[in-house]
């Protein structure tokens, strides 16, 4: 069965992720907030890559100002902003993997090459979450699993009490909906431990393929709307 557009975000958001953790010693490209615990631990221990992790929250905020800008003028404009923003972020992802092809892999985390790959892939998976929230806000999100996981368990002990039958059918569409998500996330998280163990830094030519696949079915599903 052929995954939704949501679905090849989350895979894409795990795996982006996951790559960046590995070869920009422990920073957090999709997952921002995540980078507080791994900036004190990287102070704390004197680790690499310091400087990235502390840039990494106002560059993601500077991105998700820029995204949502840019998509209200386009929208205005009458401008398909869906596409042309998940286009943006294909682009990102293409100039990253040139920037990880042509440096990595990186010794010091806290230098240039290093710094400059990693905020690209946070940019991109900035304009991801920005457009997931605005234009796809009605399905779990697709760059952290946290809340989403919450729910679920939620949902399957609500279940496992007895919930009343009408209940059961929206929380088991929730939960259809959800797993999705996280099990998407945790794909992209695997392949790309894997890919990263196999083949380096060339494990990042694959998120602009996915981004590439997801703007493709975005267009094709938006020309097979009536008119």
């Amino acid at each position: 069965m052929k995954p939704s557009l949501p679905t090849l975000l989350s895979i894409n958001g795990g795996y982006v992720d996951t790559a960046g953790f590995l070869a920009l010693h422990g920073l957090f490209t999709a997952h921002v907030t995540g980078n507080f615990v791994t900036l004190g631990a990287a102070l704390a221990l004197g680790t690499s890559g310091a400087v990235a992790k502390l840039l990494a929250l106002p560059v993601f905020c500077v991105v998700v100002i820029f995204a949502r800008l840019l998509g209200g003028d386009l929208t205005r404009r009458n401008l398909p902003t869906l596409q042309i923003i998940l286009t943006l972020k294909f682009v990102l992802l293409v100039v990253a993997a040139i920037l990880a092809l042509l440096f990595g892999p990186f010794a010091d985390g806290d230098g240039w090459q290093a710094i400059l790959t990693g905020m690209t892939l946070i940019a991109a998976m900035a304009i991801q979450t920005t457009a997931h929230r605005i234009h796809l806000g009605s399905t779990p999100p697709t760059t952290m699993m946290t809340g989403t996981t919450t729910q679920i368990m939620i949902d399957i002990a609500d279940l496992l009490r007895g919930a009343k039958p009408e209940e059961k059918a929206a929380m088991k569409t929730r939960l259809a909906r959800m797993g999705a998500a996280v099990g998407g996330f945790a794909l992209g998280c695997g392949v790309a431990a894997a890919l990263f163990l196999f083949v380096g830094m060339a494990c990042f030519l694959l998120p602009p393929v996915l981004a590439l696949a997801g703007i493709l079915m975005h267009a094709a599903k938006a020309e097979a709307k009536p008119a």
